[in-house]
């Protein structure tokens, strides 16, 4: 048993200072591709902005989603760039792409194409019509017949059932 634990706690070690040893040396996120807003109805415009790509701007692809290509112009910190979802895109997560134009590198992110706009939690309003009246209906006179109806069944089970129970029958 100890030495199961040594072994996995060695192993845990070195994995983690080879992490530290290969985490590169620059800050920032610079490669992925951010898209704004990452969920978008079809039809919908989206900005798509990355800092890998900062020096000399980027060539997009969107064709996964049936957009084509679209241009990343260089900006301070990023490029940024847009395209437009056609109406026709179906639900799904689309793959977008954009390739540096020194260097090559190649970044990717994730679209999302929903049938529904995301702005936020909607909440349901007004009331249900099913048919059936609420607890407390329109008339308080008809509540009150209701509720005594209701005190009188309950006082007169409660008595049949006291008087089984001393045997005097029904």
């Amino acid at each position: 048993m100890r030495r199961t634990a040594r072994l996995l706690t060695g192993t845990a070690l070195a994995v983690g200072a080879l992490g530290l040893v290969v985490t590169p040396a620059y800050g920032g996120d610079t490669g992925a591709l951010k898209l704004r807003p990452a969920s978008v109805v079809p039809g919908g415009q989206v900005t798509v902005h990355t800092a890998a790509c900062r020096d000399g701007g980027a060539a997009g692809d969107a064709s996964a989603v049936g957009a084509g290509t679209f241009t990343l112009a260089p900006q301070e910190r990023e490029a940024t760039g847009r395209f437009r979802v056609p109406p026709s895109a179906q639900p799904g997560t689309y793959e977008i792409v954009a390739t540096c134009a020194e260097g090559g590198r190649r970044v990717t992110g994730d679209l999302v194409v929903t049938l529904t706009a995301a702005r936020g939690q909607v909440h349901p309003r007004g009331s249900v019509k099913t048919g059936v009246g609420g607890t407390l209906g329109r008339d308080p006179v008809q509540t009150a017949v209701g509720v005594a109806a209701l005190a009188v069944a309950a006082a007169g089970g409660t008595w049949l059932l006291h008087r089984r129970a001393r045997g005097d029958g029904i």
